[in-house]
């Protein structure tokens, strides 16, 4: 089951491809898109961009072949990269951080409260259910 939890993920493999797309072809524009207050070499950027687009693409099959017992993984991820971004727009003050946050953030919400209400009408041992 667990079919608007797939779902969600949708949105997780979009802004990671999407952005990581971004930052490989124009790290200078999505930076500024994205409100960095501050000027970057490429080179970053561009690596950055190349991780997020892979980890997109893994997302992506977990997506296709409907792995569902890897759907909370991407959530516990995605709280651990929030908390560590949220460290980072302390400690740096970049604007760039907070628009990050904002999007971690959405999509934890989505697919964390979708999966734990889907989860909650599994039966225990059905497909997809917990065991």
């Amino acid at each position: 089951m667990l079919n608007k939890t797939r779902l969600s993920l949708f949105y997780l493999i979009g802004y990671l491809s999407l952005t990581g797309l971004a930052l490989m072809i124009a790290p200078a524009w999505t930076l500024k898109t994205l409100f960095a207050s501050r000027e970057y070499d490429d080179a970053m950027p561009r690596f950055a961009g190349i991780l997020m687009l892979a980890l997109g693409l893994v997302v992506s099959q977990i997506v296709r072949l409907r792995v569902a017992q890897l759907y909370p993984l991407t959530v516990l991820i995605r709280l651990v990269i929030w908390f560590y971004v949220l460290w980072l727009y302390f400690h740096t003050g970049e604007t760039f951080f907070a628009a990050v946050l904002g999007v971690l953030g959405l999509g934890i919400l989505f697919t964390g409260i979708t999966y734990l209400k889907e989860s909650g009408q599994t039966a225990p041992g059905a497909p997809g259910g917990n065991l």
